[in-house]
């Protein structure tokens, strides 16, 4: 873990808070790229993961942005009432599973503080002169973060801004802007679940290949669990075997024997715990690792997947 001052604490919008952290010891903080996020500490035992938002070639400083959010687990109220400027915290150092790819246009949805990792890529792709449309949705104007940022911008005439509230002709018409994109775009996507699935299904139902739709959850899908059983993971370096119960997760088994993975989010939607299978078929339950990375690469997250074998053969 990384120790930073919160150098910087800002209402970026209705809701909506920023956090500049910054170094406590030395100029630099490690590289990041455009889609990259970090694990905060915002009181110990209580970590979460936001993503990077600032210009991805900044060394000195990393920026978040946070949505207050009454519904969730809590993380985002903490940050809101309890992070002050000048405190230390503890951080991760940045990873990426939302990387941009090379494509010849790219195609950037962003719903409510979905930005965040948006537009870090539009500020990447502006520089290295990549040709890019951005669409950003928001309930209403005052809601909307980063939107002067955006406005002062050299790329300004590459974002389009959408309002649920305001006139229907400015609304988005996702089945016109996905028609619109040249051969070859790549699609990349972020805000919450509903406005992921919704543009990832129009896009499949235009004949989009999964290969080109890119996206990242913040929160964890609801999943039916009525039907898990118990099964067996067995360490490959030691050969021991563990009985997982039906409502154990595999790292707290694991961790009550001193084998440690580790972990973040414990939702499946960070990618801090991946893991490679070795043996058995897992039963995915995240929403961080590809199809490719899944069945070809045989990574999976035991933080929340389990087995649809009666074993898993793990490589730790």
């Amino acid at each position: 873990m990384l120790q930073v001052r919160i150098a910087r604490k800002a209402q970026e919008a209705l809701d909506i808070v920023t956090l500049e952290l910054a170094p406590v010891e030395g100029e630099h903080l490690p590289a990041f790229s455009a889609g990259s996020h970090i694990d905060v500490e915002i009181r110990p035992g209580l970590v979460r993961q936001y993503s990077l938002c600032n210009d991805p070639t900044e060394k000195h400083r990393y920026l978040i942005g946070v949505l207050r959010d009454p519904g969730s687990r809590g993380g985002s109220v903490a940050v809101h009432d309890e992070l002050q400027e000048g405190q230390v915290i503890h951080i991760s150092p940045p990873r990426n599973h939302f990387a941009l790819t090379q494509a010849p246009h790219s195609l950037l949805l962003a719903g409510g503080i979905g930005v965040t990792p948006i537009l870090c890529m539009a500020e990447r792709l502006a520089q290295i002169g990549s040709d890019f449309e951005m669409h950003y949705c928001s309930r209403s104007p005052e809601r909307m973060a980063f939107r002067q940022r955006i406005a002062q911008s050299g790329y300004a005439g590459h974002v389009h801004e959408h309002f649920d509230d305001g006139d229907p002709a400015q609304k988005l018409d996702l089945p016109t802007v996905l028609d619109a994109q040249p051969a070859g775009t790549h699609l990349y996507v972020c805000g919450p679940a509903g406005f992921i699935d919704f543009v990832s299904a129009t896009a499949e139902q235009k004949g989009w290949g999964k290969e080109r739709i890119h996206f990242e959850y913040f929160a964890a899908k609801a999943v039916d669990t009525s039907d898990d059983g118990s099964f067996e993971v067995q360490v490959a370096s030691t050969g021991k075997v563990y009985t997982i119960g039906r409502d154990d997760s595999i790292v707290s088994v694991l961790a009550e024997d001193g084998v440690e993975i580790t972990t973040s989010c414990e939702q499946g939607i960070c990618g801090a715990c991946i893991t490679r299978v070795l043996q058995g078929q897992p039963d995915h339950r995240d929403q961080v690792l590809t199809d490719q990375e899944r069945n070809e690469e045989n990574w999976f997250t035991p933080c929340c997947s389990r087995s649809l074998t009666p074993k898993l053969v793990l490589d730790i």
